[in-house]
């Protein structure tokens, strides 16, 4: 990606990620921003919000130019990506900072945002309070995306303090080693007891390595380190999870998204 020549160094920046994006074709898109840890210290974090707001204005400016100047392309969105750790005030000024992005005199006025990532660094155990400090301040017509959480527990807790959408590299790195997510809890498909276990991974599961191979199958290809392990594994648990998310939908739909939570949380947990 460092392919934005300055002088006698490269650069990756707002501007060239923004190429980038718009060249891949990319449906959505994030701003270019920051990502901090829990160990850095508030006035990094004080620092790092201004310097992802400066960036989230520049990627908004040339975010609108490629399209304006490729209109029959289609649309692409733009998500703005909020910031602050785990500082109540931080979060929440980061938020109304980017949704009032337009307001503001200078580049990025009348521009904005089609809707907002939820980043940064967070503890665990204060997911669904940060969450929510960001929610009270986002507009309910726009999208609201947590980026890199897809634990049961945490899919749960980000939803009901109004979390729309998810994405996470953990099902398919798990995955890869060899952690199977099941409706009563992730397991490790090469312990030696699934050596001759011939049920799916998962009996409820309705994926394709649920409907064609075993767990005794699955213990083999891992041990003999077939790259086929890894595939078959991914597509079970990023199945699982998109399962879960419909489950979850349909729960809110139906008016029954508490009973859903206690019912799975109590099977994936009581191990």
């Amino acid at each position: 990606f460092k392919s934005h020549l300055d002088g006698s160094k490269h650069r990756f920046t707002p501007e060239v990620s923004m190429g980038i994006q718009h060249q891949l074709g990319a449906d959505i898109i994030f701003a270019f921003d920051e990502l901090t840890t829990l160990i850095n210290t508030r006035k990094y974090q004080e620092d790092s919000v201004a310097r992802t707001h400066a960036w989230a204005i520049r990627c908004l400016v040339e975010h609108h130019r490629l399209r304006s100047a490729a209109p029959q392309r289609p649309a692409q969105a733009l998500f703005g990506v909020i910031q602050g750790a785990q500082y109540e005030d931080l979060r929440r000024a980061a938020t109304r900072g980017l949704v009032h992005i337009g307001e503001q005199p200078g580049a990025a006025e009348g521009l904005s945002f089609d809707g907002y990532g939820i980043g940064g660094a967070l503890e665990k155990q204060n997911l669904a309070t940060i969450v929510g400090w960001v929610t009270d301040e986002l507009p309910d017509d726009k999208p609201r995306h947590l980026l890199g959480i897809s634990e049961p527990d945490d899919l749960f807790a980000a939803i009901e303090a109004g979390a729309d959408t998810f994405d996470c590299v953990s099902p398919s790195r798990v995955a890869r080693n060899a952690a199977m997510y099941s409706a009563t809890g992730r397991f490790n498909v090469t312990n030696a007891r699934f050596k001759r276990d011939f049920n799916p991974i998962d009996a409820e599961c309705d994926c394709y390595t649920c409907a064609n191979y075993t767990r005794a199958y699955m213990h083999h290809l891992f041990k003999a380190k077939e790259i086929l392990a890894s595939t078959l594994g991914t597509i079970h648990n990023e199945r699982f999870i998109i399962r879960l998310v419909d489950q979850i939908r349909a729960a809110i739909i139906a008016g029954e998204f508490d009973e859903l939570r206690d019912h799975v949380l109590g099977r994936y947990y009581r191990s």
